[in-house]
């Protein structure tokens, strides 16, 4: 009977320490919803939509982006005519970090 109870509390202890961990195994996310790579977008606005998890800094070409509690951000930019790589970067409070890039195109 002790065995068993050991057993139990030993799994449940391991169990919580996963899901505890698992920001620290994962690392961060991110989801990048507009714009679609390699878009053109006449007159040069561009919705910048998307979601992140696990981040503590967000940048997009070295400016840091603004993020509400769950992760979401969106922002409008202005671009002008021709083409530009948007570079979207997270980090988490590890350190790591993935990047995400775009192209977009403004027409003449």
């Amino acid at each position: 009977m002790i065995r068993y109870l050991l057993a139990i509390v030993l799994f449940s202890l391991i169990s919580y320490g996963t899901i505890e961990a698992w920001p620290l195994i994962a690392g961060p996310s991110l989801s990048v919803e507009s714009p679609k790579n390699d878009m053109s977008y006449p007159g040069g606005i561009v919705p910048i939509l998307g979601k992140g998890g696990r981040i503590a800094l967000l940048t997009l070409n070295s400016a840091p982006v603004l993020r509400d509690t769950e992760g979401s951000f969106s922002t409008t930019l202005t671009f002008p005519y021709g083409a530009s790589i948007l570079t979207f970067v997270a980090t988490d409070r590890f350190g790591r970090h993935i990047t995400t890039t775009r192209s977009v195109f403004v027409p003449n």
